[in-house]
């Protein structure tokens, strides 16, 4: 059976586009076009789609609005079609944060290869929302996200510093957002360097990771090439670049990025970033694989785990989409599997040298 999906967008050319582009990928029909939210609302009731693509700037109501209403009395996977505006990043952002499953540019791709390139990650993207476990967001306003407090974190060795020789790997793809959001508001600034590879296109990341500085207590920003990893700070990978580490005369590590061929489709690649863990980092790496489609990350979360590195992945009632975890398990790449809510703390636990509660 089709997968079924309504286009909301107010410019007539790129609804057209869009349909167009979404009607080539197999298994997909586009049921409805829509101009702006209040005639998709209608359109939602009477199509009953599988997937929304939804515009972030529209007339009468604003795809943020609609979206946050939405996701509040009638869940369904969402992806945002953003401009490629500083504005339309931060939208985009803050729409993963209101429940839309994935976010992609608009199309401005100049030569046919290009648009086709973009029309076959338009299809990823909505296949990936169509497989989603939905989350159905609290009446009322979404609550802002303080830094947790001292007393919510396990306790710590004498001198409160957790081995800031043990750097921590993460890797995510579909619904990563807020599962790398949950995870970080429960460390503490003390955090060995953490770095993150999140699919997202690259126009989103610098807004993504200026979204994380302001929550959490670790330091987040995006990797830069050369620069030396410090504890307490965060680099997530931009969009644009594979991101690996390496190590430097004196002890220590240096962020390192490539734009060198994509690696099981993607650029940055989860893969990447743990077989750099693997190498340069071996027994004294944590790892973690979080929520995604495909299997991104589960090679390379096990090619950790033979270098000796502790491994985490996700559990299934958690996540989003159990594809990149499940691969991983699946290969035996995972030392343990965990809920979301709990990996923050499990992390803390085997970087201070604690022997964490044996699984049931």
């Amino acid at each position: 059976m089709a997968i079924r999906v309504l286009v909301c967008d107010d410019s007539a050319l790129m609804r057209a586009m869009l349909s167009e582009l979404i009607a080539r990928q197999p298994g997909m029909e586009v049921v409805g076009v829509a101009a702006d939210a209040l005639v998709a609302r209608e359109m939602i009731r009477s199509h009953k789609p599988d997937v929304l693509t939804l515009d972030v700037e529209m007339p009468r109501m604003d795809g943020l609005d609609f979206l946050a209403r939405l996701m509040k009395l009638n869940p369904m996977p969402v992806v945002m079609i953003s401009s490629f505006t500083d504005k339309g990043s931060e939208a985009s952002v803050r729409a993963l944060e209101l429940g839309a499953v994935e976010v992609l540019g608009k199309p401005r791709a100049r030569t046919p290869e290009a648009l086709e390139e973009y029309a076959q990650e338009l299809g990823e993207r909505i296949r990936a929302a169509y497989q989603a476990r939905l989350r159905r967001l609290p009446q009322g306003r979404p609550a802002e996200h303080a830094p947790p407090s001292p007393a919510a974190r396990p306790a710590l060795p004498a001198g409160g510093v957790l081995a800031a020789a043990r750097p921590v790997f993460i890797g995510a793809s579909t619904g990563g957002t807020e599962a790398i959001k949950t995870v970080l508001l429960g460390l503490p600034a003390t955090m060995p360097p953490v770095f993150i590879v999140q699919h997202m296109p690259e126009m989103f990341t610098g807004s993504f990771a200026k979204r994380l500085d302001g929550l959490c207590a670790l330091r987040v920003k995006e990797a830069e090439d050369g620069e030396r990893a410090l504890a307490g700070v965060a680099y997530l990978a931009p969009g644009h670049s594979h991101l690996t580490v390496q190590r430097v005369p004196g002890g220590g590590f240096q962020c390192r990025l490539a734009r060198s061929a994509p690696v099981n489709r993607h650029r940055p690649s989860v893969d990447v970033l743990f077989d750099s863990a693997a190498a340069q980092v071996g027994a004294a790496a944590l790892g973690v694989l979080l929520t995604g489609m495909g299997k991104d990350g589960a090679r390379g979360l096990l090619a950790m785990r033979q270098a000796g590195a502790w491994t985490i992945a996700q559990d299934e009632s958690s996540c989003v989409v159990y594809g990149m975890p499940r691969e991983a398990v699946n290969l035996g790449g995972a030392s343990e599997v965990v809920a979301l809510d709990e990996i923050a703390a499990r992390m803390q636990q085997r970087l201070a040298g604690m022997r964490a509660p044996a699984a049931p």
